[in-house]
């Protein structure tokens, strides 16, 4: 993320309106694109659809079909995500660029094979229609492809090409979208198609980007694969992170107010509509991240760690750790503030003008739409302070913050869904708090004994981790050897 926070560092110097807007367009179109673009097309082919003159089951099918892909995509993408950015950054780091692009094809080959199979399997039994389920497995890939092209696009410095790639992809989508309609394609498929262009044109202009920017290609495309043995830890963390973040709307598809769409497909409308909703309040902290705490908080991280490595004095150390501290702790509060101001403005604003909307919200959506819009402030908090962890490398504590988010979130969720509906979205809520709560503690406390596990918890000589495989085959040739 250094990339573009060094880029967007010398727009925010600038100290004009124009450049302030276009570092956080830029940062926005770079973090949150496909998200906003997932947002917009699901509310632009409901227009379409509407257009097209679906019916309220056409509607919900197309609804359906396309959060299970969204989120089985996400799911899939991010078990390798943190891994194959660990690896990017370190290559980067070692001037290896001609070794980025080979991982971007091992890691998109993995992801689709195994996901591939996984979603396909469920779509062969899920009781829809063979063009639906292809449409489908099509969506699925381009998104496993967008989703993992997210985690080398910061290192790009055309920003102006990844918001041109994404506003192109909103408008193409939609203006084909509408011809399918004029065509009186099936609506359910047109607008599958609609969702397909979409994220094809995303996908095809981000990669132009990717090869204009890492031209040169060396080494096998699975060197990335040894980074799990190195961080282990890595993949158990978007693992914990997905699973925590979405969970709890899969366990509300099996509660008293499911509705069964068709074949495996459910919903439940009046939590998905509430959470959906809610979820676009955490929107700006994901920008204000990238856009405050990675521009100002990066270069006092940079300094104090050369120090350590170009032969700093104790007292600058010192002088650079306190530095570094209080500009992280500083922009955190800034950033917290500035969620939970956004957090009450969406609460007041949703309860006045929501009920006015033509999505049904009545009371007992509002309520669940409150409780999320506090739950999801605290998820942003957690994940914010999740993602520092990892700036220092404390991949452990970031594992026990995410687990013990997904944990508490899932487990409270599942233990209310038969509840009165004043308790859905209080698993969330209290998965959240949890998650903002150990991973601050962790971070505060790693903190404290920076020095510590900087200088003395390393080891002493170097070791080589050793996978499952290499230790099953080593003891194959000595059992060989013994016989």
């Amino acid at each position: 993320m250094a990339g573009i926070g060094f880029e967007l560092k010398k727009m925010f110097d600038k100290k004009e309106i124009l450049s302030t807007l276009k570092a956080y367009g830029y940062a926005g179109a770079v973090c949150i694109g496909p998200t906003i673009l997932g947002i917009l097309l699901l509310l632009g082919i409901g227009v379409l659809a509407e257009v097209g003159g679906a019916t309220g089951s056409q509607k919900e099918q197309i609804n359906s079909m396309v959060t299970y892909t969204l989120l089985i995509s996400m799911l899939i993408t991010n078990i390798f995500g943190l891994v194959v950015t660990r690896y990017t950054a370190d290559q980067l780091y070692m001037k290896k660029q001609d070794k980025i692009m080979p991982s971007f094809f091992g890691s998109v080959a993995i992801i689709l094979g195994l996901g591939g199979i996984l979603y396909g399997i469920f779509l062969a039994v899920s009781g829809v229609s063979l063009e639906r389920q292809v449409l489908c497995v099509i969506v699925f890939g381009e998104l496993v492809v967008v989703w993992t092209q997210m985690n080398y696009l910061t290192a790009i410095k055309d920003y102006k090409g990844i918001l041109f790639a994404f506003l192109a992809a909103i408008l193409g989508s939609f203006a084909i979208g509408y011809l399918l309609v004029l065509l009186r394609v099936e609506i359910v498929l047109a607008m599958l198609g609609t969702v397909c262009i979409a994220y094809g044109i995303m996908m095809v202009w981000y990669h132009v980007l990717l090869v204009r920017y890492f031209p040169r290609r060396k080494g096998s495309a699975f060197e990335f694969v040894e980074w799990f043995k190195v961080y282990p830890e890595l993949m158990g963390i978007g693992t914990a992170l997905t699973i925590g973040l979405f969970g709890h709307l899969v366990i509300m598809w099996s509660s008293p107010i499911k509705k069964h769409i068709i074949g495996l497909f459910y919903s439940a409308p009046s939590y998905d509509i509430p959470a959906f909703l809610a979820f676009i309040s955490i929107l700006i902290t994901t920008v204000n991240f990238v856009a405050s705490v990675e521009v100002r908080f990066y270069p006092k991280y940079f300094i104090y760690f050369s120090l350590f490595n170009d032969g700093g004095t104790l007292l600058d150390i010192e002088q650079a750790q306190k530095e570094m501290v209080t500009t992280l702790i500083q922009e955190l509060s800034y950033t917290f503030a500035k969620q939970f101001f956004t957090t009450v403005v969406f609460i007041v604003a949703g309860s006045i003008f929501l009920p006015y909307l033509p999505i049904g919200m009545n009371e007992d959506m509002l309520g669940i739409y409150r409780v999320l819009c506090i739950g999801y402030a605290f998820y942003a908090v957690g994940n914010v302070t999740m993602l520092i962890q990892l700036y220092f490398s404390d991949t452990k504590g970031a594992l026990i913050s995410t687990t013990a988010f997904m944990v508490v979130s899932c487990l409270a969720t599942w233990s209310m869904r038969t509840m009165s509906t004043r308790f859905y979205g209080v698993g969330f809520l209290l998965g959240a708090i949890v998650f903002a709560g150990v991973a601050l503690f962790l971070l505060f406390r790693y903190l404290d004994q920076i020095v510590y596990h900087i200088l003395c918890k390393q080891p002493l000589t170097g070791q080589k981790k050793q996978g499952i495989v290499t230790r099953i085959r080593k003891k194959q040739v000595t059992r060989k050897l013994y016989e």
